[in-house]
């Protein structure tokens, strides 16, 4: 993959850091944006002149038109966008104010979305490249207490799947990325929680952030080991367009296709009992 040039939101911290030293390894060349300049030295340092990093806030659509200029004359041309720039907001969704969804949403995926738009008119003109972004199982399986990331990242699922269909006879592929726990600091630095507490919630959303933090810095998946599985599946010849990460992941989500596949076919005849009788 000599070359390839990747444009990656989130590197100077995490998965995406990972994943900038990983295409770096392999003879890429990272176009890595950040919001702090500490991050930015951080993707500077892995390999002068085939790193470049770049300070960028996704909410800001003049900023991400202008970083993704940049970034296609920095790599001439770029071949692989993902999508990493993200945080998790905790919380029962009564707790959830407007304003601190939003915020969410802004983030895990407008930004996305503003990315996405910045980088495609390229890609169609060369009538190539790979968009890839960072879900998350719980944009697949739901848990109390997160209501508000899942709906972010099952957003940004429901974007990704209907952008495949639509730029796959252009000759771009999509690839949606959904890991279970990591070991990074997506759950320390990377999570807000709603300022609102209903203590009737206690027992069940709250729950998740004992869980969170109970298992910070002992999850179970490598960051390092998740970055070379993504790249592995970029460079397949068939890429996926779901890639879940993770023992957890797939248990998570495995879980939940067979209470929906047992559901469904349990109120299969109420389902079918609405059929318009054209008889007359």
């Amino acid at each position: 993959m000599t070359g390839t040039g990747w444009l990656i939101t989130g590197a100077g911290s995490g998965l995406g850091n990972a994943l900038a030293r990983t295409v770096i390894d392999r003879g890429g060349c990272v176009f890595g944006t950040a919001r702090d300049a500490a991050a930015l030295e951080r993707i500077d340092v892995l390999a002068p002149g085939r790193s470049i990093g770049y300070r960028l806030d996704v909410r800001d659509d003049v900023a991400v038109s202008e970083a993704v200029v940049a970034a296609e004359e920095a790599l001439d041309g770029i071949d692989v966008l993902v999508n990493n720039a993200g945080y998790q907001l905790t919380g029962a969704v009564e707790e959830l104010s407007a304003s601190e969804l939003r915020a969410q949403f802004d983030v895990n995926v407008f930004g996305a979305l503003a990315m996405v738009q910045s980088v495609l008119p390229h890609m169609r003109r060369r009538m190539s490249g790979m968009i890839v972004n960072i879900s998350s199982v719980s944009g697949l399986a739901t848990w109390a207490g997160t209501g508000g990331y899942c709906a972010s990242k099952f957003a940004l699922e429901a974007l990704g799947e209907t952008l495949a269909q639509e730029v796959g006879p252009l000759g771009i592929r999509v690839m949606q990325v959904a890991p279970g726990g990591m070991r990074t600091d997506f759950t320390g630095r990377s999570m807000a929680r709603a300022e609102r507490r209903i203590d009737d919630y206690a027992d069940s959303a709250h729950e998740s952030e004992k869980i969170i933090a109970r298992y910070r810095g002992r999850e179970p998946g490598d960051p390092a080991r998740a970055a070379a599985a993504i790249v592995r599946a970029v460079c397949a010849p068939e890429p996926p367009l779901h890639l879940l990460l993770g023992a957890d992941a797939l248990y998570y989500y495995g879980r939940k296709a067979g209470e929906l596949q047992k559901e469904i076919a349990l109120w299969a005849p109420l389902a079918m009992s609405i059929a318009a009788d054209d008889s007359d």
